[in-house]
């Protein structure tokens, strides 16, 4: 099922364009239905109106209540639901990995054909600001992807913070990858051929897990796609970032929307001021850490082929394009998409908004040139 007409994603596929950003060139996805510049995608604006994210930001600030009450609720109300959109039969397997320390649930998904030994295969790592987000608000997605690319796709239930802060989260997405790529013939792929992925805060595993496995010399990684990736957080920075809302271009009708929490995700804010981080990571030492900012790594030479997806209404964006940009200069293939007139989290929506449909026909075509 699509709430929209496939002639949108036709026109995501055909009318890109390049721009700049960083000194690199970002190709810029349109907004079908909306070429003023500073608006919100007509379809992205009508899903926000009937969301919680359209709601803030307009109502005055009220005391924070306690984070043992908040979480649940947080949890609650993070992903979106959204549409199956295959065409064939896809199998669904299931299994638990302990080889992290933790149980960690492991899901992988693959078109019904014949046996296959020489797949493509995509570990993929939901967002949900490390302490939320479900294997089930990207299932579909994975799903999409796997037919499209024709590759097994695995979806990683990794641990969550509080209960389980940095490194449980980043060590179980480690070593299920380690483990893909360790069992690589049992199922049924191509060693030479896995990539990692992930949306938000599985974006910043995906991109921490490709650096670990750099260092480690294993596993091997052909690609990391990374969507909208947070590569740092609280406040780390490295030379020459920096983050003003003037690089983004808001018009006066839609500014309450997008400054009034849109833009937040990805300003930089010290540890002590954003109470949630804090659950993750304990200290600035550990914020600093390049394997919980990316962006902070010494060096980021030979690492995998990299597609980094960012949305314009995002404040996350601005880390991804200059994390494009870091990867490039290290001799990184980097391709960089920007989606105009979209916000955090877009990915989720498949089938309400074309924009998400498009991201896996992209992350797919990647995968496929692996």
């Amino acid at each position: 099922m699509r709430n929209y007409s496939l002639d949108a994603v036709e026109q995501l596929q055909s009318s890109t364009t390049l721009i700049q950003s960083n000194g690199m060139d970002v190709i810029l996805k349109p907004s079908p239905g909306e070429d003023r510049p500073g608006y919100l995608d007509p379809a992205e604006l009508a899903l926000l109106d009937q969301h919680w994210a359209g709601e803030m930001g307009s109502e005055a600030p009220r005391e924070m209540p306690p984070l043992e009450f908040m979480i649940p609720l947080i949890r609650e109300s993070m992903g979106f639901p959204n549409y199956n959109l295959n065409t064939v039969e896809i199998h669904t397997k299931y299994e638990e990995l302990t080889v992290s320390g933790n149980t960690v649930g492991l899901w992988r998904y693959y078109p019904r054909k014949g046996q296959q030994t020489d797949r493509p295969a995509l570990v993929f790592f939901h967002g949900g600001g490390w302490i939320g987000g479900s294997v089930y608000t990207v299932e579909n997605v994975c799903k999409l992807i796997a037919e499209l690319a024709d590759a097994v796709v695995f979806n990683v239930d990794y641990s969550l913070a509080p209960e389980k802060p940095f490194p449980n989260g980043f060590n179980d997405n480690y070593h299920a990858v380690k483990h893909i790529y360790d069992h690589a013939e049992a199922y049924g792929i191509d060693p030479d051929r896995i990539g990692v992925a992930g949306d938000s805060a599985g974006g910043n595993y995906a991109a921490a897990v490709a650096l670990k496995a750099r260092d480690e010399g294993t596993p091997k990684i052909a690609l990391q796609a990374l969507v909208y990736p947070a590569v740092a957080i609280a406040d780390a920075a490295a030379d020459g970032y920096e983050w003003k809302e003037e690089f983004f271009d808001i018009s006066d009708e839609h500014a309450a929307r997008i400054r009034g929490g849109l833009l937040e995700i990805g300003q930089p804010k010290k540890l002590s001021e954003d109470p949630f981080m804090g659950v993750y990571v304990k200290n600035e030492e550990e914020v600093r850490n390049p394997y919980v900012s990316p962006m902070l790594a010494s060096s980021h030479r030979d690492l995998p082929k990299a597609l980094l997806i960012g949305a314009e209404f995002d404040g996350v964006r601005v880390q991804t394009e200059f994390y494009a940009k870091q990867l490039a200069e290290a001799g990184v293939d980097v391709t960089c998409i920007r989606y105009k007139g979209m916000t955090h989290a877009f990915m989720d929506k498949l089938g309400h908004v074309a924009q998400a449909e498009d991201l896996c026909i992209e992350i797919a075509k990647a995968v496929r040139e692996m």
